[in-house]
């Protein structure tokens, strides 16, 4: 018996869905419930291993306030030369995925004042080892 690995475009469609419905705060069960579906179903979803349907998808861009392109946001084509790809985005889509990634997002968003906003990211970076800064 074969074991069929999943489509990288139904991977990457998956990961936004994680990561968009961990960044707005949602279970996977309260996003099943508003589509009629298992929290199972959702996790197959994100995986990848199972693939979202168009009228799904559509269903959930509006579950989680997002254009249905979001879904399809920073893939590369699979014809694609792989130095058109972003660097690290992947590891940043896995990070935003994370609980500790979007607890930090939401609570980052928060924030009212800019300058407070500035210190926090000059913080990060400089116990990240960013030496330059990047311009506002």
């Amino acid at each position: 018996m074969t074991i069929k690995t999943p489509n990288p475009i139904d991977v990457h469609v998956g990961s936004r869905l994680r990561m968009r419905r961990m960044l707005v705060g949602m279970s996977q069960e309260k996003l099943g419930e508003s589509l009629d579906l298992t929290f199972q179903q959702i996790q197959k979803y994100e995986k990848g291993s199972n693939r979202i349907s168009a009228s799904r998808l559509y269903d959930m861009s509006r579950i989680l306030d997002v254009p249905v392109q979001f879904f399809f946001d920073d893939m590369v084509r699979a014809d694609a030369d792989k130095a058109d790809k972003p660097s690290g985005s992947f590891e940043m889509i896995e990070f935003l995925s994370s609980p500790d990634g979007a607890q930090l997002v939401r609570t980052f968003s928060e924030i009212q004042s800019p300058e407070v906003r500035r210190n926090i990211l000059d913080l990060v970076k400089s116990v990240s080892g960013i030496a330059t800064a990047v311009p506002d």
